[in-house]
């Protein structure tokens, strides 16, 4: 008996020395790029039998892919050695890391499992190489574009080397500025495309190109009447007030996310029949014929492609602010110290790609950051935009006001950078809250920071300031003045824009940020036909371009919501010129 018990308790200790896990279902959790991913994951007869993700702050549309396939890749290979996927690494990362933590309670052995590959899907296999137009960048210049093109009757393919369309569009609010739409005139707002053309002109310090601004101005509204009408994007029954400009002008997509733009275009694009072609990273442009170009060269699945575009060529692969060292280059003070909010394609492809072929650049070491960004992760934070709403204040560790809330982004960021701590907060109260719904709109945000302690609601302003540790003696003196300012109608410290309104009852809140690379006005040069411009200002045959990729729209500094308007006038024209 007591060798059959021995016998017993032996094959027990091999069996956990080797790996045998516990049936049953375990929770795991690990940070990702906006707060905690939890997973759920089942064990069965030694096996990973199921994972699912049970909580998680990522952005929609750019994280989605690596919350489906990072999970289906390890069930299906029973290995923890997986690529994060492209774009989204923290979030791949994360993923494995909670798959890792719920898989110590169930006595596998993590450590042969995380030698083991796990393969993510391969992208779709190129059957056809020969198009009219070749676009090159998938996210809103891109997909306007070739959704123009396509409906003039053109066979157009799309190249993203991201596994998802999107790039800042996606990851942005989605806000256009648009004269005279239709939210203006129904609450009474006088505007006109001159006062945006001057707003815009001002706002880049002269340094814009007239003619370029002028067209942008001028098509605004109805590129956006387009996007209404004809991609069908819904639109909120609300403006907001960006920083530098003179009225309040800015169109809302529906939940204040450039995710209601892209699945629109995206929709929009398949049903006019252009080829998709994510994980297509386009590296080249040539000319078969030595004179005209017509041809892409792109790496996909590893493989070389080329394309030809029998009509033309659409550059619309995005700026540069994920690019480091390209930021250094023409700018030494966009260093590794500032984060960014850019998508990772990021990267100036492009513009190297147009530069190659003649193409000539402008106002690159103009690089704008934006001033409310989340501290850990340089995540622009749309909670922030309560102040778009002109219903919070921007104060100091001292607890004073330092700049003009609706200022240009630019010089907020620099006021930033100047106080004690080198961070901003923003102070609203429950009235705000209720006005803007952002604590709604993004919820997902607004709990992780809370979670992370960038943001509190308490009920006082004294307990609200100490979680900061603000001075709220001087902080109570400012809500105080403000509140006067708003009574007689003058801010008489900085002559804050748009209406004045009071601070009110609690709960009270505060955001801490700070800024971070947010958009690079500086790209290749186009004329107002969005053609490719040579060194000398020549148009470069069959080549366009259009979106943050080009320069001299926005001069030394872009006003909030200028680059949708942007993508979509200028991707419209690209589109519709370079069909023969």
């Amino acid at each position: 008996m007591k060798g059959l018990l021995f016998s017993l308790v032996l094959f027990l200790l091999v069996a956990c020395s080797s790996g045998a896990g516990k049936d049953g279902t375990y929770e795991g959790e690990a940070k990702g790029a906006n707060g905690p991913i939890k997973v759920s994951v089942t064990v069965k007869k030694d096996k990973i039998e199921d994972i699912k993700i049970v909580e998680s702050s990522e952005t929609d549309g750019v994280s989605d892919l690596a919350l489906k396939q990072i999970p289906e890749a390890i069930v299906k290979a029973q290995g923890l050695d997986v690529d994060a996927v492209s774009g989204a690494s923290s979030t791949s990362n994360a993923v494995v890391d909670a798959v890792k933590n719920a898989l110590e309670k169930s006595g596998l052995d993590i450590a042969a499992m995380s030698k083991v590959k796990a393969s993510l899907p391969k992208a779709k296999e190129v059957s056809k190489t020969d198009y009219d137009v070749v676009v090159i960048g998938g996210g809103g210049a891109g997909l306007t574009a070739a959704i123009t093109a396509a409906e003039k009757g053109a066979d157009v393919v799309l190249l993203e080397k991201l596994p998802v369309l999107g790039g800042n569009t996606m990851i942005s609010g989605g806000e256009m500025a648009a004269p005279g739409n239709w939210l203006q005139e129904k609450e009474g707002i006088k505007d006109s495309k001159d006062q945006f053309y001057e707003d815009i002109i001002k706002g880049g310090d002269s340094e814009n190109d007239p003619a370029l601004v002028r067209v942008l101005a001028d098509n605004a509204l109805s590129g956006a009447e387009w996007l209404r009408d004809d991609v069908k994007v819904e639109f909120e029954d609300y403006l907001l007030f960006f920083g530098g400009h003179s009225v309040k002008r800015s169109l809302v997509p529906k939940d204040a996310s450039g995710a209601e733009l892209i699945k629109k275009l995206e929709k929009k694009a398949k049903d006019s029949k252009v080829t998709i072609l994510t994980e297509a990273d386009a590296k080249k442009i040539n000319a078969s014929n030595g004179k005209e170009f017509d041809q892409v060269e792109a790496k996909v699945n590893d493989k070389d492609v080329t394309f030809t575009a029998k009509d033309g060529i659409v550059i619309a692969s995005g700026g540069f602010g994920s690019n480091l060292e390209m930021r250094k280059k023409y700018n030494k003070d966009m260093d590794e110290k500032i984060l960014a909010t850019t998508s990772a394609g990021s990267m100036g492809d492009g513009i190297l790609i147009g530069e190659a072929i003649g193409a000539g650049t402008t106002d690159m070491e103009y690089i704008q950051t934006y001033p409310t960004c989340d501290p850990e992760t340089g995540r622009l934070l749309y909670v922030g935009d309560v102040r778009m709403e002109g219903r919070s204040i921007l104060v100091n560790k001292e607890g004073k006001r330092f700049v003009e809330e609706l200022e240009r982004r630019d010089v907020i960021s620099k006021a930033v950078t100047k106080q004690s701590d080198g961070f901003s907060y923003m102070f609203w109260d429950q009235s705000a809250m209720d006005a803007s719904k952002v604590d709604k709109t993004h919820k997902k945000e607004y709990d992780s920071l809370v979670d992370r302690g960038l943001l509190v609601k308490a009920d006082t302003v004294e307990e609200a300031a100490k979680h900061f540790e603000i001075d709220a003696k001087e902080l109570q003196t400012t809500i105080d003045n403000y509140n006067k300012y708003a009574k007689d109608g003058k801010d008489l410290e900085f002559n804050k824009r748009g209406e004045l309104v009071a601070f009110g009852e609690g709960p009270y809140y505060i955001m801490k940020s700070i800024p971070a690379v947010h958009h690079t006005m500086g790209g290749l040069t186009i004329n107002t036909k969005a053609q490719l411009l040579d060194g000398d200002k020549n148009p470069i045959p069959n080549v366009y371009a259009a979106g943050e990729v080009t320069g001299d729209v926005h001069g030394t500094n872009r006003l909030g919501s200028d680059a949708i308007a942007d993508i979509i006038v200028f991707g419209r024209i690209a589109g519709d010129g370079v069909v023969k």
